[in-house]
């Protein structure tokens, strides 16, 4: 009875991974062409680097049913600062809402890992946070064999934009400008 009921689960999940489409999470130059989609801090030139930062995959059939996918990476650091640190990592993403072969709507977002391990914790904490622009991506997984998980072409630069209260400090000082300009 164990043994029958192991093997309905295998195929349920054996069927289960043909239904999902799958991309690679990279944003190197050879996932991306040209010169890749490094990912900045809040300055806009200097590329986030090592385990302060994470960046995580959100994908979905459309922009409203964006969802988190894949354990968030790290950076690289050196030359290599601003790509995500795949070294030793499988970077394919099964789409679980995607069919293989479908249309996939893709954000990359990016945040301070001070802020926890999630987007919206980092979001909520205050802390630097960014997203990338939307693309569309024609998934992997379809055929026989499944063909290759699909690269992350049109995925561009972007940079983290810094906490809420900085726009606050921001704004009260050029108030503070203005006031004192008028006396």
């Amino acid at each position: 009875m164990k043994r029958l009921l192991a093997g309905i689960a295998c195929l349920a999940l054996c069927v289960g991974a043909f239904a999902q489409g799958t991309v690679n999470f990279n944003n190197s130059p050879a996932a991306v062409g040209g010169t890749g989609a490094p990912v900045f801090d809040v300055d806009g030139t200097t590329r986030l680097a090592g385990t302060a930062y994470l960046a995580q995959l959100f994908a979905g059939v459309d922009a409203n049913s964006l969802q988190p996918y894949g354990a968030a990476l790290t950076f690289r650091t050196g030359a290599g600062a601003g790509f995500f640190n795949t070294t030793g990592v499988d970077t394919s993403r099964a789409i679980t809402t995607v069919a293989p072969g479908a249309v996939a709507t893709i954000e990359v977002r990016a945040w301070e890992a001070a802020g926890g391990t999630t987007y919206d914790s980092a979001v909520a904490g205050g802390f630097k946070a960014g997203i990338s622009s939307a693309i569309t991506v024609t998934t992997g997984g379809a055929g026989s064999p499944p063909s290759l998980p699909a690269n992350l072409v049109g995925l561009t630069s972007f940079s983290l934009i810094p906490e809420p209260s900085t726009y606050a400090l921001l704004a009260l000082g050029a108030a503070a400008l203005f006031l004192r300009r008028r006396k």
